[in-house]
């Protein structure tokens, strides 16, 4: 990359990456760089910039949420600070800011495209159809979709969830296989939306909706911290079969995807990943001490102890 084109990309992130993005795009192009060229080398940026930049969730413990003091914390978050260690070591700098922004299951794969994010560290389940757009790091977690219902109201599968209102979290996947079944089998369910999950679940709650379709571990998270979780059932039926998370990063920059893999099958193959493990599903986590008493499954075990790329 031309210097003149490596400092105009410099200034840019310092300013978020995507201020000024037409200066930035009409330096590319007189200098022959192609944008697509200038933006994938991520290693070079954050060399550049001395700067990391994470997206987190704010409402999808115990993987990635912000406490009532700002701060942000979560399984999927401590991966992501380790994965931004090795990189600093592999870039042999002295020092490397880690800068958290906010992401949703709506903006979270524009933030990454864009450039905006680094690494996105929540609770994203790896496709087929989502790698067309993104890259995953190795699987960190593996989960299936289910729905939470109160007890009082008898739902204890999905047929018996025919003629009620469901409701999902928009730019989930659990929304496209919740509404795939539903014309599939006919079910009548009136799907409702949430933008976070916290509104989903308090719409459960309220009685505002029956049911609320989600991975059954946020939706063991959200029961854990309710006010009353014995009111709450989960349900043993399934939207599919188990699916695993992944960190989500650009496309088509095998090096940058090198490095996060390399650091995350250190810290599965060394057993590093059972403190953190650990940490978050069988001890008490912030903000009121629940514990999901959650044990490593046997599938998560193996994909551990044998890290490899979830290309189904």
């Amino acid at each position: 990359m031309p210097k003149r084109v490596a400092k105009l990309f410099s200034d840019i992130s310092r300013r978020g990456r995507r201020a000024e993005a037409a200066a930035f795009l009409l330096a590319a192009l007189l200098s022959g760089t192609s944008l697509a060229q200038a933006t994938e080398d991520t290693l070079a940026t954050i060399a550049n910039t001395r700067t990391i930049t994470i997206g987190y969730r704010e409402d999808a413990p115990p993987f990635s949420y912000r406490l009532s003091d700002g701060k942000v914390i979560g399984y999927s978050i401590d991966l992501c600070r380790r994965i931004a260690e090795s990189v600093r070591q592999h870039l042999k700098l002295d020092k490397l800011e880690v800068v958290l922004v906010p992401s949703t299951a709506a903006t979270r794969f524009v933030l990454v495209k864009s450039g905006k994010v680094d690494l996105e560290c929540t609770t994203t389940t790896n496709t087929a159809e989502r790698r067309e757009q993104v890259a995953f790091s190795y699987p960190h977690f593996i989960t299936a979709t289910r729905f939470v219902s109160r007890k009082s109201d008898g739902l204890t599968s999905i047929k018996s969830l025919s003629g009620h209102s469901v409701v999902s979290t928009t730019g989930t996947i659990n929304v496209e296989q919740l509404n795939a079944l539903n014309r599939r089998e006919n079910l009548n369910i009136s799907v409702l939306l949430a933008r976070q999950h916290a509104d989903a679940f308090s719409m459960v709650e309220k009685g505002r909706a029956s049911a609320f379709v989600m991975d059954g571990i946020l939706l063991a998270a959200l029961v854990a911290s309710s006010e009353d979780p014995a009111a709450f059932a989960i349900s043993e039926d399934t939207f599919g079969p188990p699916e695993p998370y992944g960190i989500l990063m650009r496309k088509d920059d095998s090096a940058f995807k090198e490095v996060v893999n390399d650091a995350l099958r250190e810290v599965f193959v060394s057993g590093e990943i059972k403190e953190i493990y650990g940490k978050w599903f069988m001890s008490p986590i912030p903000p009121d001490d629940r514990n999901l008493n959650l044990p490593i499954s046997p599938t998560l075990q193996a994909a551990f102890e044998s890290p490899h790329e979830y290309l189904d």
